[in-house]
């Protein structure tokens, strides 16, 4: 039998991560939208910069801040030849840790020195502030060889304290699928939901598994499995969040697949979201043919088939 290729695909997760400062941080990135860098004393005198919250060596909160420069001295480094997205820079740069004049702890930072070559520990180097600093530590565009004159000052004062800070997290990766992953999509852009069922226990898994996590042997039997199912479990999500495509209330449920011995997880719309229960009967919703591709976005959403609900017993081992 003539082997299939595995499919592939780039894939994104993403989201922005929203913290609440606190009194130190908020001090700290306060100072950074006003051009200037601050440190944290502890209590055998170090100070700490970017600084700490809780002392190393007591654990007791640390209040004390103090200003230092915004010149050091490089201690390590590496060289970054192929910049990642959402990095720094977007050429070539050095990842450093800098030990600010004042400060007894190194940052990390970037260093924008052109080529490797110019790059030694001991060097000393500079911060390159944005335009309009905001409060973030990209306040600080990066480092950059100092030329030897005195530290600017700060030019720029901010009114309001910064007590909050949002930072975008990105994820870009390509998924190969396995063998069996590959034939469950393939289904999908044909219409049809395969699983494949244990040789030795008779468990059907959709999506398929390589291996049954029971028995350990290989699951080879593929078995179609219809388009209905049984409700075991369900959230109601009511609490907005950004890229939110549907309008709370709404309901993310786990399906049980008539014939299958594991549920996946999908929407439950076309009732109140009040209405959805354990044991509800349903059935998929598929979006039209000319959308359809190999991927489980094939099925729009799960709705109520009309049909009584299933007794308890008949997925209490499901849940």
């Amino acid at each position: 039998m003539e082997t299939e290729t595995a499919l592939s695909a780039p894939l994104t997760i993403g989201f922005t991560y929203t913290r609440s400062l606190g009194p130190v941080l908020s001090q700290f990135m306060t100072a950074l939208a006003e051009r200037r860098i601050l440190g944290s004393r502890g209590s055998d005198g170090r100070v700490h910069a970017p600084p700490a919250e809780y002392d190393p060596v007591t654990y007791a909160p640390l209040t004390e801040l103090v200003e230092v420069s915004t010149v050091g001295t490089v201690q390590t480094w590496t060289w970054m030849n192929r910049p990642l997205d959402g990095q720094p820079l977007g050429r070539p740069f050095a990842w450093a840790l800098i030990l600010l004049d004042g400060a007894d702890t190194p940052m990390l930072h970037a260093v924008d020195a052109g080529s490797p070559d110019r790059v030694r520990t001991g060097m000393r180097v500079r911060a390159r502030w944005v335009a309009e600093p905001a409060g973030h530590i990209r306040d600080i565009e990066c480092f950059e060889p100092d030329g030897g004159c005195p530290a600017a000052r700060a030019t720029s004062t901010s009114s309001e304290p910064v007590t909050m800070i949002e930072t975008p997290i990105q994820l870009r990766y390509r998924h190969t699928t396995s063998a069996e992953e590959s034939r469950y999509l393939r289904g999908l852009a044909t219409g049809r939901l395969l699983g494949q069922r244990c040789p030795a226990c008779g468990k059907v898994y959709i999506p398929p598994r390589g291996a049954c996590p029971v028995d350990g042997v290989p699951t080879t039997d593929e078995v179609e499995l219809p388009d209905q199912g049984t409700v075991t479990t369900f959230c109601i999500v009511n609490t907005p969040f950004a890229g939110q495509r549907i309008t709370p209330p709404y309901v993310a449920a786990y399906v049980l697949l008539d014939g299958a011995d594991i549920a996946i997880q999908h929407l439950i719309l076309g009732c109140p979201a009040g209405e959805v229960r354990m044991g509800m009967r349903v059935r998929a919703v598929w979006r039209p043919r000319e959308e359809w591709g190999t991927t489980p976005e094939n099925i729009d959403h799960f709705r109520p088939s009309g049909e009584p609900d299933a007794a308890f017993e008949s997925y209490a081992h499901h849940l």
